[in-house]
């Protein structure tokens, strides 16, 4: 059965049309109208092997936040689809990434009970603009919003930083790797990972 998911989610914000397949090779195309964030998402598909196709316009006119948010809302629900019922994945993954002077570690449990610990940012990242549009503040808010829109357990935790681009793109990777082998079918497992038996 493919691992699939396409949602279009339009509002007075934003219109978002992605669409992934969590089996693929990391291939993206990508534009959401924010370039610091197209290069976060290309990352994201890249280092977790997952096809991702996203099309977004809003109001980035007014704030890059809306388009940043509901593109992280949809991602978090078309993985959540594309999961089903969780049946042969490996669930647990941690992954720990560096980027020159930047580390961080991420760990996924994907356990149908949304939660997210974000924490290691430098004091005064979350006021840094990076890209002319993106503030740091939205690094957590976009992991917040995966995490509790695709029924995840996330814990991200920036182990060293200095440079605000390198902090914000090793939390993408490191997110990415998780993801990549948390998902990944487990040919040990049969049946759902779970003594409740269902995720």
């Amino acid at each position: 059965m493919a691992r699939t998911a396409t949602i279009v989610r339009e509002t007075s914000e934003s219109k978002v049309e992605l669409s992934l397949n969590l089996d693929g090779t990391g291939k993206t195309d990508i534009d959401t109208s924010v370039p610091f964030y197209n290069h976060m998402m290309t990352a994201l598909g890249k280092h977790s092997l997952i096809d991702l196709k996203i099309k977004a316009t809003g109001d980035t006119d007014i704030d890059a936040h809306h388009t940043v948010e509901d593109i992280a809302i949809v991602f978090g629900e078309a993985l959540k689809q594309a999961l089903g019922d969780k049946r042969g994945i490996r669930r647990f993954a941690d992954a720990t990434v560096p980027l020159d002077e930047a580390l961080a570690k991420a760990v996924v449990d994907i356990s149908g009970r949304p939660y997210c610990v974000c924490t290691g940012e430098p004091e005064g990242f979350e006021y840094c603009m990076i890209g002319g549009h993106f503030t740091g503040s939205l690094v957590r808010h976009v992991m917040e919003s995966i995490a509790m829109h695709a029924g995840i357990c996330l814990h991200l935790h920036v182990i060293s930083g200095r440079d605000p681009h390198h902090i914000a793109e090793v939390e993408f990777k490191a997110l990415a790797r998780a993801l990549r082998f948390a998902i990944e079918p487990d040919p040990r497992v049969d049946g759902i990972p779970s003594t409740k038996g269902a995720l």
